[in-house]
């Protein structure tokens, strides 16, 4: 089976919620799973905005990047321009994705206006995911 890899920098906002969005929408089409240059946790307000969609992120973990699995993705998806700067070279005939989405973790603001950033981002990665699955 073909594997996908998304990556952002510390694995807790975007890719979280990419690899929560991927096991349910493209299950059928790759192995999942995501990493970060560094791994800060889960984020809480990521888990929250998943489960308003019904998705349940909480059983996720941070973690860094496999050097085995990046080299045997056949998708790699970078979710932030760090990570993308950042990431170990990728060789053919691995394919590669850039999604320059902002870092819902930077919010600032109210709880309120931190959820409304972190609702934004989720909205956009699921429709993403919902783009790639279309593809054959």
């Amino acid at each position: 089976m073909n594997k996908i890899y998304f990556l952002c920098t510390g694995n807790s906002c975007r890719s979280q919620m990419a690899e929560g969005y991927a096991r349910i929408f493209l299950k059928d089409k790759y192995e999942i799973q995501s990493a970060g240059l560094e791994a800060h946790g889960v984020n809480p307000l990521a888990i929250e905005v998943m489960a308003e969609d019904n998705i349940d992120i909480s059983h996720q973990y941070s973690k860094t990047i496999d050097p085995h699995y990046f080299k045997t993705a056949n998708l790699i998806v970078t979710l932030c321009g760090d990570a993308k700067d950042r990431c170990p070279v990728i060789a053919p005939p691995t394919h590669s994705i850039y999604w320059p989405l902002p870092d819902p973790a930077q919010a600032t603001g109210t709880p309120e206006q931190q959820l409304q950033i972190f609702r934004q981002v989720r909205n956009e990665i699921k429709q993403r995911i919902l783009a790639l699955a279309s593809n054959p």
